[in-house]
């Protein structure tokens, strides 16, 4: 049992503490408040004048699958032979012995979604995972978060090369329209036993179909947001959009589709032609229009223990530091649907907690200690 003591506690519930408490037993938050007293036996951790707030949880990386520091060893984020994969999965790829796991835990970063690149138009099965671990199976939240989809410049980069399809953006629609009519014909025959064989890809879209998952599609530019809107209509499936460089531009009908976005971190810089319009401000403008957004790493590009700078980015430009601390913790576990577990320090949930020597958004701020699952893990 362990008590965080007088700290400023950001919970992330709307309700924080100057000078509060946080109890942990059995893995577990026990209690939150202030004045709580130390149960029998409990270690006492002071915390005067240190910030206290929930694990990060980095909503869209590739850390473990793009390992730190390989070359094509340790790359296996996109199988680009076939531009069409939705049944390859992530955890078949992810190396938890990646330095960049061991950077996010020791950076606050406690949860992850990891998928595929954005090479294919359809990448394959995204999982969200704890930092910690030295087996892929044990550090799973979820083995099925969504399948990886991509639109723009990724599976143009890579097929038209090729001389296959898809080499334009029309291509690329065209081919998930025709993909996930077939896995609309799949279910119709497994439903009425007309099935001759199984058919992995179908297996995976399926499910996005009968909405058990989202489909989650990289898309930067306008012209590919409204597509990835237009798909998200005609096959009435669950979206959500990923990297999204030119979303602020489009906020308005970003919202009406009620679809949340994951933004890359502007750290990138413009790594491409596509994201010519990425701006600082693209957090300001969602947060105004009220749409759900998290703030991501894209990790390895922008290395993923700078998860909370990317958001400090947002609130120098005038974003509120407790919107954007939202968009690393209880979006992200809503939008991953883990919220249950993590992104706020309430009683019930995972004892994932930082704590800060001063705040989270001031580069010299150095963490003092990580709890995962009631353990301190900062080594």
């Amino acid at each position: 049992m362990i008590l965080l003591k007088n700290g400023k506690v950001l919970t992330m519930t709307g309700v924080n503490y100057d000078a509060g408490d946080v109890l942990v037993a059995d893995g577990k938050i026990r209690a939150v408040g202030a004045g709580l007293c130390a149960p029998e036996g409990a270690q006492v951790i002071d915390c005067t004048g240190r910030t206290v707030m929930p694990g990060m949880i980095d909503a869209h990386c590739h850390i473990g699958l793009s390992e730190d520091g390989t070359m094509y060893e340790g790359e296996d984020s996109n199988e680009a032979v076939n531009p069409v994969t939705p049944h390859v999965r992530a955890i078949d790829g992810i190396n938890p012995a990646d330095v960049a796991i061991r950077e996010a835990r020791l950076g606050g970063v406690t949860t992850v979604c990891v998928g595929p690149g954005n090479s294919n138009v359809f990448g394959g099965v995204m999982s969200v995972f704890k930092t910690r671990g030295s087996r892929i199976d044990d550090m799973l939240m979820k083995e099925t978060f969504a399948i990886k989809a991509a639109l723009g410049e990724g599976p143009k980069e890579t097929y038209a090369p090729k001389k296959v399809m898809p080499m334009t953006r029309m291509g690329i629609a065209g081919l998930m329209r025709e993909h996930l009519v077939r896995a609309r014909t799949y279910l119709d025959k497994k439903a009425s036993g007309r099935l001759d064989k199984i058919d992995l890809r179908y297996e995976a879209l399926g499910r996005v179909l009968e909405r058990e998952i989202p489909l989650v599609v990289h898309a930067n530019r306008m012209d590919d947001i409204y597509t990835a809107l237009r798909i998200k209509r005609e096959f009435a499936i669950d979206l959500v959009l990923t990297q999204a460089s030119d979303a602020y531009l489009m906020a308005d009908a970003i919202r009406e589709a009620g679809v949340p976005v994951v933004l890359a971190s502007v750290l990138t810089g413009r790594l491409s032609v596509e994201m010519a319009r990425m701006s600082h401000r693209a957090p300001v403008v969602l947060e105004q229009a009220g749409v759900t957004y998290c703030i991501s790493t894209d990790a390895p590009p922008v290395p993923i223990q700078f998860l909370p700078t990317s958001a400090a980015s947002a609130v120098r430009e005038g974003l509120d530091p407790e919107a954007a601390l939202r968009a690393v913790t209880i979006t992200p576990a809503r939008v991953l649907g883990i919220d249950e577990r993590v992104g706020s320090l309430e009683p019930g949930k995972d004892a994932d907690i930082v704590v800060y020597g001063g705040s989270p958004f001031n580069l010299m701020s150095r963490i003092e200690l990580v709890m995962m699952d009631g353990e301190i893990v900062t080594d």
